[in-house]
């Protein structure tokens, strides 16, 4: 018999988020939504918002951009490799993602950073400056 879970065909947007990992909590995922950074189809939209199997989500999470079709429907939280059998990233969104991350590698190699923490005189020098 199967799963009375796994056979319901509507579960909020906020639930399938959490479901599928993107989000620890549902209200971080009813956050990131509210906020704008989900979008459902193409447009923002309610934590409620009812989702379906093939449908194409636009989720942000830190710097990176996740562009992933819905392949199964679930409210319950499951195992990460599990959950990764709910959607499927396409092709162009493991593209961008590949491409800004060897951005930021190349980037931080040239990133000026201190090679030590600056001492009292230091310091107190800094704050001078600030000030003016």
């Amino acid at each position: 018999m199967p799963n009375p879970a796994e056979t319901t065909t509507q579960v909020r947007l906020d639930k399938w988020l959490w479901a599928a990992r993107f989000y620890k909590t549902r209200s971080l995922a009813r956050d990131q939504i509210e906020g704008g950074k989900v979008h459902y189809n193409g447009q923002r939209s309610k934590p409620g918002k009812a989702v379906e199997a093939g449908a194409l989500i636009r989720v942000w999470q830190g710097q990176d951009e996740r562009e992933v079709r819905v392949l199964q429907v679930s409210e319950q939280r499951k195992s990460a490799p599990l959950a990764q059998l709910l959607y499927e990233e396409t092709e162009a969104s493991l593209k961008k993602r590949a491409e800004n991350s060897e951005a930021r590698r190349f980037n931080s190699q040239f990133a000026p950073s201190p090679e030590r923490r600056p001492d009292k005189q230091e310091r107190r020098q800094l704050i001078k400056v600030k000030q003016y």
